[in-house]
Protein backbone atom coordinates (compact mmCIF):
# COMPACT_ATOMS: atom_id res chain seq x y z
CA UNK A 1 0.00 0.00 0.00
CA UNK A 2 0.87 3.62 -0.67
CA UNK A 3 1.24 4.58 2.91
CA UNK A 4 3.91 1.98 3.86
CA UNK A 5 5.72 3.08 1.18
CA UNK A 6 5.75 6.98 2.33
CA UNK A 7 6.03 6.09 5.93
CA UNK A 8 2.60 7.80 7.00
CA UNK A 9 -0.58 6.63 8.59
CA UNK A 10 -3.50 4.73 6.18
CA UNK A 11 -5.93 7.04 7.55
CA UNK A 12 -4.46 10.32 5.88
CA UNK A 13 -4.18 8.40 2.41
CA UNK A 14 -7.44 9.19 0.91
CA UNK A 15 -8.83 7.13 -1.55
CA UNK A 16 -11.35 8.39 -4.75
CA UNK A 17 -13.72 5.99 -5.43
CA UNK A 18 -16.09 6.42 -8.69
CA UNK A 19 -19.76 5.26 -7.23
CA UNK A 20 -23.24 5.52 -8.75
CA UNK A 21 -26.59 6.03 -7.58
CA UNK A 22 -29.96 4.15 -8.68
CA UNK A 23 -30.05 6.29 -12.36
CA UNK A 24 -26.60 5.55 -12.62
CA UNK A 25 -25.38 9.10 -11.97
CA UNK A 26 -21.47 8.93 -11.07
CA UNK A 27 -20.10 10.51 -7.98
CA UNK A 28 -16.75 10.50 -6.66
CA UNK A 29 -16.34 9.47 -2.56
CA UNK A 30 -13.05 10.49 -0.48
CA UNK A 31 -12.82 8.41 2.06
CA UNK A 32 -9.64 7.28 4.96
CA UNK A 33 -7.32 4.62 3.56
CA UNK A 34 -8.12 2.58 6.44
CA UNK A 35 -11.76 3.09 6.58
CA UNK A 36 -14.93 1.72 4.01
CA UNK A 37 -18.08 3.24 2.52
CA UNK A 38 -20.97 2.26 4.14
CA UNK A 39 -23.24 2.55 1.09
CA UNK A 40 -26.47 3.00 2.68
CA UNK A 41 -25.13 5.94 5.00
CA UNK A 42 -23.92 7.81 2.37
CA UNK A 43 -27.24 7.43 0.14
CA UNK A 44 -29.05 8.64 2.75
CA UNK A 45 -27.27 11.82 3.08
CA UNK A 46 -27.37 12.40 -0.38
CA UNK A 47 -30.56 11.66 -0.78
CA UNK A 48 -30.48 9.31 -2.85
CA UNK A 49 -32.27 5.32 -2.75
CA UNK A 50 -29.40 3.32 -3.37
CA UNK A 51 -25.71 4.25 -4.12
CA UNK A 52 -23.17 1.35 -5.51
CA UNK A 53 -19.66 0.91 -6.76
CA UNK A 54 -19.17 1.27 -10.37
CA UNK A 55 -17.62 -1.38 -12.34
CA UNK A 56 -13.71 -0.27 -13.47
CA UNK A 57 -14.74 0.20 -17.00
CA UNK A 58 -17.50 2.68 -16.28
CA UNK A 59 -15.35 4.23 -13.60
CA UNK A 60 -12.76 4.61 -15.97
CA UNK A 61 -15.43 6.31 -18.77
CA UNK A 62 -16.78 9.02 -16.20
CA UNK A 63 -13.08 9.75 -15.06
CA UNK A 64 -10.84 9.04 -17.71
CA UNK A 65 -8.45 7.37 -14.92
CA UNK A 66 -7.57 3.85 -14.81
CA UNK A 67 -9.02 2.65 -11.75
CA UNK A 68 -6.26 2.77 -8.95
CA UNK A 69 -4.85 6.02 -9.95
CA UNK A 70 -8.31 7.60 -9.74
CA UNK A 71 -7.84 11.54 -9.09
CA UNK A 72 -11.25 13.79 -7.81
CA UNK A 73 -8.87 16.64 -9.62
CA UNK A 74 -9.50 16.80 -14.23
CA UNK A 75 -12.37 14.16 -14.29
CA UNK A 76 -13.09 13.56 -17.45
CA UNK A 77 -17.09 14.98 -16.68
CA UNK A 78 -18.19 16.89 -13.83
CA UNK A 79 -20.03 15.19 -10.97
CA UNK A 80 -20.72 15.42 -7.15
CA UNK A 81 -17.71 14.78 -4.72
CA UNK A 82 -18.79 13.56 -1.20
CA UNK A 83 -15.75 13.72 1.20
CA UNK A 84 -15.66 12.12 4.83
CA UNK A 85 -15.95 15.15 7.40
CA UNK A 86 -12.97 14.18 9.55
CA UNK A 87 -10.98 14.67 6.26
CA UNK A 88 -10.97 17.85 6.83
CA UNK A 89 -9.97 17.69 10.41
CA UNK A 90 -6.49 16.31 9.35
CA UNK A 91 -3.22 18.77 8.82
CA UNK A 92 -1.81 16.84 5.51
CA UNK A 93 -3.78 14.41 3.67
CA UNK A 94 -2.14 12.46 0.21
CA UNK A 95 -4.45 11.90 -2.32
CA UNK A 96 -4.31 10.10 -5.67
CA UNK A 97 -2.67 12.83 -8.93
CA UNK A 98 -3.59 10.52 -11.77
CA UNK A 99 -1.68 7.35 -12.02
CA UNK A 100 -0.98 4.43 -9.89
CA UNK A 101 1.66 5.36 -7.48
CA UNK A 102 1.65 8.83 -7.76
CA UNK A 103 -0.13 10.46 -4.58
CA UNK A 104 0.19 14.33 -3.79
CA UNK A 105 0.37 15.83 -0.52
CA UNK A 106 -1.86 18.64 0.10
CA UNK A 107 -3.90 20.45 3.23
CA UNK A 108 -7.69 19.76 3.30
CA UNK A 109 -8.56 23.03 3.34
CA UNK A 110 -7.04 23.27 -0.59
CA UNK A 111 -9.09 20.07 -1.59
CA UNK A 112 -12.35 21.30 -0.09
CA UNK A 113 -11.22 24.72 -2.01
CA UNK A 114 -10.61 23.49 -5.46
CA UNK A 115 -13.48 20.47 -5.08
CA UNK A 116 -16.17 22.27 -3.34
CA UNK A 117 -17.06 18.52 -1.77
CA UNK A 118 -20.59 17.58 0.29
CA UNK A 119 -19.13 16.93 3.27
CA UNK A 120 -20.63 13.71 5.20
CA UNK A 121 -20.63 11.01 7.93
CA UNK A 122 -20.12 7.43 5.94
CA UNK A 123 -16.65 5.92 7.31
CA UNK A 124 -17.22 2.46 8.86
Amino acid sequence: MSSRELGVDEHIVIKTLVMEDEAKRPMLVLMHGDRDVSTRNLARQAGKKTIVPCAPDVAQKHTGYLVGGTSPFGTRKAMPVFMERTIADLDRIYINGGRRGFLIALAPADLVRALSPTLVDAAQ
